[in-house]
């Protein structure tokens, strides 16, 4: 699976996505003939090979030759659609304009059709999304990873005012999705930059991957602590019939809570959409026992379960990360017994059928049924499914 990740240890802004595009090797003359055919002109767009912090990378530097006045989500919308651009080029370019025009009508409570950009109303903001959107689709992957982003805290100037860091926009715009608080007091994810992840990515960790490319897309400033520069790693990932995804894992050590809570605790978490969970012994600070509570969950319900956590026991604080699963691909199968049939697990690697268990519930059943002991049942199961084996080594 062609495979892009993003990098965001100095945040993201559109041209710094631009500029990635082209260090990938994206041909800058075939993005700039597109942004062509939208109907902007008083623009240079200039793609500039340049170091930050010794590391070489892309710039891209939008100049304005006369100024422009703001643009409605609206405007923007019409002036894609009509565009001379190929449609799957205008698809996600409105897709991403259409989430940020969303994003700052739940800001300043207005709808979408009457909401009105201001900095991201300007050609150079036009340029940086629907630049990325041509950018992306010629650079044809599979799918596109990201890290959390840095969000960096102070103020900064805008047409409104002065506004916090990280800006209103920024915020609405992450929603879900994981950050990490900064010390620079620098805007290191802008709002451009962050439409474009949200709409494009899933933040996940740095996969197992074979490496093709590496590029960097430069900011414009100088980070006294580490390159201005969002990295971009390009290569496959190798999947078979393995399937891989992303998962939230939340833990907390617990040394004053009833059992029987516990008990209760993880009935619910199973029904309120854990994956899966765990709980192991622990010797804790003033040699007591203590018990480890571990929940793997999906990231959208991890919000949902860590807030059960803390309501249904003793925890006064829960640890969350997110780490990347590899899975074996799985099939459910029916073996026959001399007692009648049951279901079985095979499991796959890279298309060879590496193991086969019996199932615990479809086992039990016929355990009852048959009234044998749940022992003689798994024997007579695995028994059959090494027909499975024989099977598949004839094919």
């Amino acid at each position: 699976m062609k495979t892009l990740y993003l990098d965001s240890f100095a945040g993201i802004s559109g041209d710094m996505f631009l500029g990635l595009m082209f260090d990938l090797g994206v041909e800058e003359d075939f993005v700039r003939a597109e942004l062509g055919k939208l109907n902007l002109s008083g623009y240079k767009l200039v793609v500039r090979p340049q170091k930050r912090c010794g590391i070489a990378g892309s710039f891209v530097d939008i100049t304005i030759d006369a100024n422009h006045p703001s643009r409605s989500w609206l405007q923007i919308d019409q002036l894609i659609a009509t565009s001379g651009l190929q449609e799957k080029d205008k698809r996600l370019a409105r897709r991403i304009f259409r989430r940020l025009g969303e994003s700052e009508g739940k800001i300043h409570a207005v709808e979408l059709e009457t909401v009105h950009f201001h900095e991201v109303g300007a050609v150079d903001s036009i340029l940086d999304i629907v630049g990325a959107a041509i950018a992306l689709n010629r650079l044809d992957v599979d799918q596109v990873l990201c890290s959390p982003l840095p969000l960096g805290l102070g103020t900064i100037e805008t047409d409104h005012g002065r506004y916090p860091l990280p800006a209103p926009a920024t915020l609405e715009l992450l929603r879900g999705c994981p950050t990490s608080l900064d010390s620079s007091g620098l805007e290191l994810v802008t709002p451009t930059g962050a439409v474009i992840v949200a709409e494009i990515a899933t933040f996940a960790p740095l996969p197992a991957m074979t490496i093709d490319r590496i590029g960097y897309g430069l900011g414009s400033r100088d980070m006294k602590d580490r390159p201005n520069a969002l990295r971009g790693i390009l290569g496959k990932v190798s999947t078979g019939d393995t399937d891989c995804d992303s998962v939230t894992v939340l833990e907390t050590h617990l040394d004053d809570c009833n059992p029987e809570w516990l008990g209760a605790l993880m009935e619910q978490m199973l029904e309120q959409g854990a994956l899966d969970v765990a709980y192991s012994a622990l010797q804790m600070k003033k040699n007591r026992p203590g018990i480890r509570m571990t929940v793997i969950s999906t990231m959208e319900s991890a919000e949902k379960l860590e807030k059960l956590l803390l309501r249904h026991s003793s925890a006064i604080g829960v640890r969350r990360y997110e780490t990347h699963r590899r899975k074996l691909h799985r099939e459910n199968k029916l073996v026959r017994t001399p007692l009648g049939e049951a279901t079985v697990k095979c499991l796959y690697d890279e298309g060879e059928l590496i193991r086969v268990t019996p199932e615990y519930e479809s086992c039990r059943e016929l355990a009852q049924r048959c009234g044998r002991p749940l022992p003689e049942i798994y024997r007579l199961v695995e028994r059959a499914a090494d027909t499975l084996f024989k099977n598949e080594g004839a094919e």
